[in-house]
């Protein structure tokens, strides 16, 4: 009888893991991201070469996943979860076929001197992972996809000298007030 009941508890525990978004999006994180991206923005728009504008943007975003992945980590720790099992993995698997999808589309429009276009670009596939991954977790996340995406739509039709504007206020500013947000509501 015993058995059986610890059977049944670790059958509804990992039922309801499976099930529970994912809260464990790093709101302090996201606020660190943000400032990093406004410190890259500016940096950027210092160069006067388009391989080192790219550079710089690429650094930024090694420094925002590895920002990402060790504030997600340091959530999960203290919220006594893991971050392999259901929700965690669920929202990485929703959220990395766009970020590879925007990394080879980076590569392309650059080999092709198309890089006005990278900003555009950018916003619209992180908007997208963001919706994707945001749809398993809390509420908040979703809307933040949307905004990015809405930005990413008005930096298609906005001329190419105004990227790093776009930039600086999706990854920049959009990425602070969603990260404090969650920080303030979802903890960390």
């Amino acid at each position: 009888m015993h058995a059986q009941a610890l059977d049944n508890l670790r059958f509804i525990r990992r039922t309801m893991e499976s099930a529970a978004a994912f809260t464990a999006v790093p709101g302090k994180g996201g606020v660190i991201m943000g400032i990093t991206a406004l410190a890259a923005a500016f940096l950027a728009s210092r160069q006067m070469d388009t391989a080192n504008w790219l550079a710089v943007w690429v650094v930024e975003a090694v420094i925002a996943i590895a920002i990402g992945f060790v504030s997600a980590r340091l959530k999960l720790r203290s919220m006594a979860s893991s971050a392999i099992g259901g929700p965690a993995l669920k929202f990485l698997l929703a959220l990395l076929p766009s970020i590879f999808i925007g990394a080879l589309l980076t590569m392309i429009l650059f080999r092709n001197g198309l890089s006005g276009e990278l900003p555009a670009l950018w916003l619209l596939v992180y908007g997208t992972a963001v919706l994707s991954g945001g749809a398993l977790s809390v509420r908040v996340v979703p809307v933040m996809g949307l905004c990015f995406l809405v930005l990413g739509t008005a930096a298609v039709f906005a001329p190419p000298g105004w990227g790093n504007w776009f930039l600086a206020a999706g990854f920049g500013a959009v990425q602070i007030v969603f990260g404090a947000v969650i920080a303030r509501r979802f903890g960390g």
